[in-house]
């Protein structure tokens, strides 16, 4: 295998910095600030078919060890693109990682409790700090809290994100745009046998700028029955896909109310199946990208310089991070066998991916000093060969 390394210094907080000149003038910034958007690589390495797949739960030493129960994930698909082995999350539990990914808003006591009830996000104060973090409590943020999604369609782009088994018992969620009323207990927390779709692994209904219009939202959080169809042409395939597995097949859940056996082995099962059909598309055979992730380990490890905004718990709840947890990239602008010891978390795949897109960085994703993807993964020069599923 291919491997880069590199000593990587943890960036010091700047959050004090920017909280002293944000008071010496009296207020803060009432809009997001505007981060400017880091060069690309090349012009030759910018995916423009982005697929992020996000499992549950696991450490990097369980799921690419010797011994992992997930060995297609572990063993098989490194050998196709890049391990990233110091890649880390954010926080815990679950729902704050996702809210990082698409929007770089970082954990608050709510999200960190996976909002088991669907609360008005309540602002401690107006507008957002220098780091462009909104300050205060709750699950679903203003409609002024922009995301990726929000970000893509505005600059014409497209995306969608697919969740397993959302719908599937019209009783208790929708089959597009799923989730509850403000206010409502929310309860897909918990699987079922018939259905095991979970809004707090679906980052998307969680923004006011989203579920606002509901069409709009509809047509973009569905199903992922509607993947295979997507997949057949480049002009259907969305630029930025986010795949959520259902409560087993992510390895939430261990055994599964199903009969299935669910963590790593249920997950490598999924990915047996829906990766060869996304690696087999031409959206991702032109210029695609395959990110395979997970939300949170089991500590609280940190890197890449986190922080937290004034007041805020730690993110980990009892630490600065969600663990370190490793990834898997695959593109044809990945060169085969890579391993990168750099350090990445999910700011930083954020960062990346609006890299690629030219969008600005929103939230901690433009933290000075983060460090987006770099050559140590865009390292393949031979990209006509391309990636083989």
């Amino acid at each position: 295998m291919q491997r880069t390394t590199a000593r990587f210094r943890s960036i010091p907080p700047l959050r004090l910095i920017a909280l002293s000149a944000c008071a010496l003038l009296a207020a803060c910034t009432i809009a997001p600030p505007t981060h400017h958007v880091a060069p690309r690589v090349n012009a030759l390495s910018t995916p423009r078919h982005v697929f992020l797949v996000v499992l549950e739960n696991e450490p990097f030493q369980v799921t690419f060890g010797a011994h992992s129960p997930a060995p297609y994930l572990a063993h098989e698909l490194p050998k196709r693109g890049a391990l990233l082995t110091q890649y880390f999350a954010i926080g815990h539990y679950s729902l704050d990682n996702y809210i990082a990914l698409i929007s770089g808003q970082a954990p608050n006591p709510e999200t960190q409790e996976d909002c088991k009830t669907f609360s008005e996000f309540r602002r401690s104060a107006p507008g957002f700090d220098a780091d462009g973090q909104i300050r205060g409590s709750g699950c679903v943020y203003p409609a002024d809290v922009k995301t990726l999604a929000n970000q893509l369609q505005e600059a014409g782009f497209t995306w969608k994100g697919y969740m397993e088994d959302m719908g599937r018992d019209p009783n208790r969620e929708a089959a597009a745009c799923a989730h509850p009323a403000i206010g409502a207990v929310d309860h897909t927390n918990a699987a079922t046998a018939q259905d095991q779709y979970a809004d707090k692994h679906d980052p998307f209904v969680y923004f006011h700028s989203i579920i606002d219009d509901r069409a709009n939202c509809a047509a973009h959080v569905v199903t992922l029955d509607e993947l295979p169809r997507d997949l057949q042409s480049i002009a259907t395939t969305p630029n930025f896909s986010f795949i959520t597995p259902n409560l087993c097949h992510d390895g939430h859940d261990a055994p599964c109310k199903d009969g299935e056996p669910g963590g790593l082995v249920s997950a490598d099962k999924f990915l047996r199946e829906w990766i060869p059909q996304i690696l087999a598309s031409p959206a991702f055979k032109q210029d695609g990208l395959l990110i395979i992730t997970f939300d949170e380990g089991v500590d609280a490890a940190a890197c890449c310089g986190e922080t937290r905004p004034e007041g805020a718990p730690e993110p980990g709840q009892f630490g600065p991070g969600g663990g370190r947890i490793g990834a898997v990239v695959i593109s044809p602008f990945v060169q085969p066998g890579t391993v990168s010891d750099i350090q990445y978390n999910h700011y930083g795949l954020l960062r990346s991916v609006e890299d690629w897109f030219d969008l600005p960085h929103l939230g901690y994703a433009g933290q000075k000093g983060l460090r987006a993807f770099g050559s140590d993964v865009f390292n393949r020069t031979d990209t006509a060969q391309g990636a083989k599923p």
